[in-house]
């Protein structure tokens, strides 16, 4: 009848919100939980929202924006307050403080600064090719162009992943796929190494783990290991199996100082740790307690936590 049907909507209405607040409430304990980990919890804001955050001293990062238009991308330095251990009721500065800036003609979805310079790497993710920014000195505080790396590819969803690593000739890791992989030397734009492939996957993420070997990381959830000294075939490591349906497959890669450590993230919320010298088992696994939905590369992110060992952080 009409009056069982409305009741039984009624019900499972009820129920759902009970799992909402339910879940809003764990989600509450969750982060007043993660809260105590912290000694010192500092919460800022900035002017314009942004995709990209990267270090380029021990007190500066450089952060860029994403829109269609023109975009600032900006060297902020620390406030000295972070950097106090003690009174730090008494620093003048306690908020970012400008050093150099310029503008950018598209959007900034990745940015990497090549250690040892005063430059920076960016790709607009609408197709593979890099540009190369001078971030300024003593001299100037101007951010400037100075270059671009064309990529292999005009149009590429979701753009050229970038690495970089201390070099006396600084050099850039960057591609869209598997097949894109090149290291280019960033004066001459020479390049000095390609991996070799017969896939062309989208790359969700690339890393050094060496001076001389790096992970490129699929959306597929292969991962090939490759030696830049050596013109051999790469090492292909397939994903772990999985029984639900995992569109996309997310990695991240922690060198330590015997060990590296490689994290795969599928979209069925899988998380799957595998140790580089034996990649064909994993070291631990779990599976997230995540809402699974469709998603974009770009959506989510997997990394490992800096200064808490053996734990990673997903966002997204």
């Amino acid at each position: 009848s009409k009056a069982t049907t409305d009741s039984c909507l009624q019900q499972r209405e009820v129920a759902a919100e009970m799992e909402e607040t339910e879940f809003h409430d764990i989600l509450d304990d969750w982060f007043i939980e993660s809260l105590k980990t912290y000694k010192d919890l500092h919460v800022y804001q900035l002017e314009h929202p942004t995709q990209v955050i990267e270090w380029t001293s021990g007190k500066t990062v450089c952060v860029a924006g994403y829109t269609s238009s023109k975009n600032e991308i900006l060297e902020l330095r620390l406030p000295l307050k972070l950097f106090a251990d003690e009174n730090k009721g008494l620093c003048a500065e306690r908020d970012f403080k400008v050093v150099n800036g310029g503008l950018t003609d598209g959007p900034v979805r990745c940015l990497r600064h090549v250690p040892g310079t005063r430059c920076v790497v960016t790709n607009d993710g609408l197709s593979s090719d890099l540009q190369v920014w001078d971030l300024g000195g003593d001299d100037s505080d101007v951010i400037r162009r100075t270059g671009s790396i064309e990529g292999r590819r005009s149009v590429s969803q979701g753009g050229s992943r970038i690495a970089a690593r201390l070099s006396s000739q600084p050099r850039v890791l960057h591609g869209a796929q598997s097949s894109d992989v090149r290291l280019t030397q960033l004066t001459s734009g020479q390049t000095l190494y390609k991996l070799e492939t017969d896939s062309a996957d989208p790359l969700s993420s690339l890393h050094f783990v060496s001076d001389a070997v790096f992970l490129a990381g699929c959306c597929s959830g292969n991962v090939y290991i490759a030696d830049t000294r050596t013109s051999a075939a790469p090492q292909l490591s397939p994903p772990p199996a999985s029984s639900g349906e995992s569109v996309l497959w997310w990695t991240d890669a922690s060198a330590g100082p015997s060990s590296c450590r490689l994290v795969r993230l599928s979209s069925s919320g899988r998380a799957a740790i595998s140790d580089l010298r034996n990649l064909g088992g994993a070291v631990s696994q779990a599976q997230l307690d995540v809402q699974t939905r469709r998603c974009d590369l770009d959506d989510v992110r997997v990394s490992w936590a800096p200064k808490l060992d053996g734990c990673i952080a997903v966002s997204g």
